[in-house]
């Protein structure tokens, strides 16, 4: 079986050596480059299997870097996690909106990083076509006909609560931006804000329970619905 393969693109040397540490305990391959130039060289002569990214990069920034790898069709199927310092939440927004699949904040446990990387690379191994039915605990999203359920019992949704949490559920584990949801809501006559999804998932939460807790939000970024409880 074949190690998977990491190219990893961070300049600071002590958070690569945990992180090459890490991938050594896992059994992965990893690539470390300082520079978001010889680690687009590094991805297109390793073809690797995921793509660990920082934000901050000498020369071009990891946002060049992943604007790059998703604009490139012989590229862009490549899982790319960014990593970021917690003040760089607008370039995290900007890197998921890019096409980036997760992000990670410094500072972080390699191990936790290296969850999200099986996590990715799960997803990707998943199915392209969306099933019609969904179930996670007690519930059952028929996506086919709109429909939501707790065991037997339907739950009314609007088309907005719907598509927000067909989207997020289809996309389980992954962080999406309000940006990105906003697509889902359908309200042709009110000037709509990505902040409104704020509005529109308090809402989901209070129609599906106080112990419902799969969607996390995520701070000053958007919300993800959880793999497992």
């Amino acid at each position: 079986m074949s190690k998977i393969r990491i190219v990893l693109i961070e300049d600071e040397q002590d958070i690569a050596d945990l992180i090459a540490l890490q991938a050594e305990i896992s059994g992965y391959k990893l690539v470390h480059e300082i520079d978001g130039l010889n680690g687009l060289r590094a991805v297109e002569r390793e073809k690797p299997d995921i793509v660990l990214l920082d934000i901050m990069l000498p020369g071009q920034s990891g946002l060049d870097v992943c604007r790059k790898l998703k604009g490139n069709p012989e590229y862009k199927d490549i899982p790319v996690i960014m990593i970021s310092a917690k003040s760089e939440e607008i370039d995290v927004i900007l890197g998921l909106e890019l096409g980036a699949d997760d992000y990670v904040a410094k500072p972080f446990s390699p191990k936790v990083l290296f969850s999200r990387i099986k996590a990715v690379m799960r997803r990707g191994k998943e199915p392209q076509e969306a099933p019609k039915i969904i179930k996670f605990g007690d519930f059952t999203l028929e996506l086919d006909r709109y429909q939501l359920k707790k065991k037997e019992k339907s739950i009314s949704l609007t088309l907005s609560e719907f598509g927000i949490l067909r989207r997020l559920v289809c996309h389980r584990g992954k962080v999406l931006t309000r940006n990105q949801l906003l697509d889902e809501v359908q309200n042709d006559d009110a000037f709509i804000v990505d902040r409104n999804i704020d509005v529109h998932i308090a809402a989901l939460r209070r129609k599906l329970g106080p112990n419902f807790t799969w969607i996390q939000t995520v701070r000053g970024v958007g919300y993800r619905f959880l793999e497992e409880e």
